[in-house]
């Protein structure tokens, strides 16, 4: 036995510096080479990001000539008053500020019909809302607002609604009030909250002053891909329906009531005043209602305005189905998973088998890995995900099973790898379909592999190895 040992140490001592630490050679040739395919895997998913924004553009442009996304709020009651202030020398000046008044209820309905347009490969959801306004406003009442009733100028006040982009707007809006048709102006007078919309001149009488009045319009208005609304009620009641499946209900209130089935969706909002914290009447700019999604507004602390994008709006955002692009980029974060993978199972094959694999042939595994991901995202524009998948898996597997048994010239072994890889690309499809639960599948996945390599590893004696070759 002592015999033995002495054998084994001065074969070591006989072995040169390379022979002696081929293993961690070669595992230091495989780490560099993974790192150095990291270089084209980047400009990859750098390709991803560029194709992503280039579908953007296109998409932004077929929205900007048919109807942006759509935030419709209205009515606002708006009646200006006189406000006299004395300059420094004791001269009277008088000037206009504004009172702003919210319905008591207000109830909208309406059928959105989404259609899809194309502008080259890339697709865009647009949408025509045909949509019922009714309300009431209970009588305007100025206590507690601080201003003199003798100067509220009645017969100068006006109605406000606000349409964020005003070019989807596909027929006249005819407001009725009380039984009595008034017209709309386009644009927002001085004094109204909204930075877009239409104005409706409305001269309150006496009556009006001391007695409640309904209106009631309709509207026909062209979006695209999301719509959103304001609760100015003291009770807002909102009831939409569409033939498209696949909604996403946006904004700061969930539908109390939603039904979503393969022919489509209905939902139902009930918001209170309560719910939303301005108030239904108040004097001058303390509160407007910008559309901050479309102008990416920032409104000051110290303004007191409401900014749409963080506050109380809600709606439904019409969502396609698949984003391949986002797929396409998530799979491609998992290729130095792959490139590791791969090169691992070669190495092993090196060791158990004492076959020669040249580092230019690790690389050139490697490229093919690569290459998946450019093939994958070009055909994935073309076709449907899940066959663009399938294809460029499969030749990616037959590419590389074949010139694996070009190299080690085994047809067993070429099998082997064949089994290895479709693994890994089944294992890779499985999580870009589970969003919910892709890191708890891929850490069991993990840790499965690395469980496996250990399983493989253990029998090899690595400080024995003397037939390892490096290429």
């Amino acid at each position: 036995m002592e015999t033995s040992n002495n054998e084994n140490f001065n074969d070591s001592r006989q072995l040169g510096f390379w022979e002696k630490n081929a293993v961690i050679v070669k595992l230091s040739m495989i780490g560099f080479l993974s790192l150095l395919l990291l270089v084209p895997s980047a400009m990859i998913q750098n390709l991803i990001s560029e194709r992503t924004q280039t579908r953007d553009e296109a998409v932004k442009d077929i929205y900007a000539k048919w109807g942006k996304e759509q935030t419709v709020a209205g009515l606002i009651l708006n009646v200006p008053y006189r406000v006299v202030m004395k300059d420094r020398d004791g001269k009277e000046e008088v000037s206009l500020a504004f009172l702003h008044f919210l319905p008591e209820q207000l109830a909208i309905s309406g059928k959105i019909v989404p259609t899809i347009r194309y502008r080259g490969i890339y697709k865009a959801i647009l949408y025509n809302a045909r949509l019922k306004f009714g309300g009431r406003f209970s009588q305007p009442d100025v206590k507690g607002l601080k201003v003199n009733p003798e100067s509220i100028l009645w017969e100068d006040a006006f109605l406000t609604l606000g349409i964020s982009d005003l070019r989807g707007i596909k027929d006249v809006i005819k407001l009725t009030i009380n039984g009595k048709t008034y017209g709309v102006n386009p644009g927002v007078e001085n004094g109204g909250v909204f930075h877009s919309g239409v104005t409706i001149p409305f001269a309150i009488d006496q009556s009006m002053v001391v007695n409640a009045f309904n209106f009631n319009f309709d509207m026909d208005l062209n979006g695209s891909k999301k719509i959103s609304f304001w609760p100015l009620g003291t009770e807002t009641k909102v009831v939409i329906n569409s033939n498209w499946n696949s909604p996403s209900f946006s904004g700061a209130f969930l539908p109390e009531k939603r039904d979503i089935t393969e022919n489509g969706f209905n939902a139902e909002w009930k918001v209170l005043e309560l719910n939303r914290n301005f108030p239904q009447k108040w004097v001058g700019d303390q509160y407007g209602f910008e559309d901050a999604s479309e102008k990416n507004v920032v409104l000051e602390d110290s303004s007191r305005k409401i900014n749409t994008a963080t506050d109380f709006t809600f709606g439904v955002n019409l969502i396609m189905p698949v984003d391949f692009y986002q797929k396409v980029s998530r799979s491609a974060k998992y290729a130095i998973m792959f490139i590791a993978l791969t090169f691992t199972a070669f190495f092993f094959i090196e060791i158990v088998n004492k076959k020669r694999i040249h580092p230019i042939q690790y690389i050139l595994v490697g490229m093919a890995l690569v290459i998946f991901y450019s093939l994958l995202l070009s055909l994935t524009e073309q076709i449907p995900f899940n066959f663009a998948y399938m294809i460029s898996s499969g030749v990616t597997i037959a590419l590389i099973s074949w010139y694996s048994y070009t190299i080690l010239k085994s047809l067993g072994l070429m099998m082997l790898m064949g089994i290895i890889l479709s693994g890994l690309y089944v294992f890779l499809f499985v999580l870009l379909q589970l969003q919910d639960y892709a890191l708890l599948m891929g850490s069991i996945g993990l840790f499965v592999i690395l469980s496996l390599i250990m399983l493989v590893s253990r029998q090899i004696d690595w400080y024995n190895i003397k037939q390892l070759n490096l290429g």
